[in-house]
């Protein structure tokens, strides 16, 4: 499918994949393409949906500046998936039931972390040097984590809200596993520390913004090199928790599923990041706020909803999108939205035949919350091809 919409702007024009885009989002993509540094276009997906700051599914390239707010808060975001060698026939719901359980008991959720004695301290010592460096010229960091001080008890956890890992099945009836999740705490911790010190920034060159959230490091000032510094650790301790999560996913699998090996190299991406990259003529800083990179070869993963389908897909390296996918369904209600009009029953009845969290604490996640990834997917046919077509039997959620 083409670009969908085109919106003029005093600088550069936003290119979207969708037209089903609201006036808010609309505003909010204007206000970033007003930008003096925004090169050539803002690329918006087909999941594009109202962000802070900077609307979630855009790509934003820049020119010697970096919008902390449009990184967002979530450094590092992103999926995981990997194909086993067993296929359905294999499982049964009484086997499944007891895999929710132990991953449930093996993987920390929500604001939960793992016991000292439970620590992945092989996976976590890797990051303390450049931790210690970064504290040590922002000892105010320090503060800022508060209980995440012992960010290494987070490593190999989950986090809330659209967080899940999910046993899934392809189109052959070939198992998956595949699982959503970022820096938790300490990532937060970086970024919303980043963030005041750009608004304080903006306030102290005397620089309007359209909007306060959009507030940027210029190359060369004072936090510019450290902010770089420390998106560049939370990004990689994210991938890292990935990975460890995967682990003791797997590790649950086994105690309870036939023997299997995993047959696939691990698909890895990140869906909020900041990178160096080069389109249209110019080196330039890409940042993916809800979107997954997608070069000509690119594996990459669009998760819908808890109760609907996934993609694993390559990518097509489409120019006009700065080589980049939509990121997942994308919602189309708020959760405050979403927990006033659905149901307890709803949620049982949109989520059938997957053994997950069907009470009210988790229907801000109901698949009715989001938009259709089906139609996601047709809106970006020129963006990535479909690789698997994945559907969930068991779904952890955050």
């Amino acid at each position: 499918m083409p670009i969908k919409e085109v919106i003029a702007s005093q600088r550069v024009p936003v290119k979207i994949w969708t037209d089903d885009v609201d006036d808010k989002s609309r505003a909010q993509l204007s206000n970033i393409a007003s930008l003096p540094f925004i090169h050539h276009h803002v690329a918006a997906m087909p999941d594009v949906h109202l962000g802070i700051g900077a609307t979630i599914g855009s790509v934003i390239a820049t020119h010697k500046a970096i919008i902390p707010a449009a990184v967002g808060v979530d450094l590092g975001c992103g999926m995981v998936a990997a194909r086993l060698s067993i296929t359905a026939n294999q499982l049964d719901e009484k086997a499944l039931k007891k895999v929710f359980d132990q991953i449930s008991r093996d993987v920390p959720v929500g604001r939960d972390q793992h016991r000292d004695e439970r620590v992945l301290v092989e996976a976590a010592k890797p990051f303390e040097a450049g931790l210690k460096s970064l504290t040590e010229r922002h000892p105010e960091l320090l503060k800022a984590f508060g209980k995440f001080s012992k960010w290494t008890n987070q490593m190999g956890t989950l986090g809330g809200g659209n967080h899940f890992i999910e046993v899934c099945l392809d189109e052959t009836d070939q198992v998956w596993v595949m699982l959503h999740s970022g820096s938790r705490g300490i990532g937060n911790a970086i970024a919303s520390y980043f963030i005041a010190l750009a608004r304080k920034d903006m306030e102290r060159w005397m620089i309007q913004l359209p909007d306060r959230d959009l507030a940027y490091f210029p190359e060369g000032s004072e936090h510019f090199a450290d902010y770089l510094e420390a998106v560049h650790w939370a990004q990689e301790y994210a991938m890292q928790n990935r990975t460890s999560m995967l682990e003791l996913v797997l590790a649950a699998l086994q105690r309870h599923l036939p023997p299997f090996t995993v047959t696939t190299e691990a698909v890895n991406c990140h869906h909020n990041y900041v990178a160096q990259e080069h389109h249209y003529g110019e080196n330039v800083w890409v940042t993916r706020k809800g979107a997954i990179r997608a070069r000509e070869g690119d594996l990459g993963i669009v998760p819908g909803s808890m109760g609907a389908r996934s993609f694993i897909v390559r990518g097509l390296g489409n120019p006009e999108s700065f080589c980049s996918s939509a990121h997942g369904a994308g919602r189309k209600m708020s959760r405050t939205a979403a927990e006033k009009q659905f149901t307890v029953a709803d949620m049982v009845a949109q989520t059938q035949g997957v053994i997950c969290r069907k009470d009210k604490d988790v229907i801000d996640e109901i698949p009715g919350a989001y938009k259709d990834i089906d139609q996601v997917m047709a809106n970006q046919a020129d963006l990535t091809e479909i690789l698997h077509t994945l559907k969930q039997v068991v779904c952890v959620k955050g």
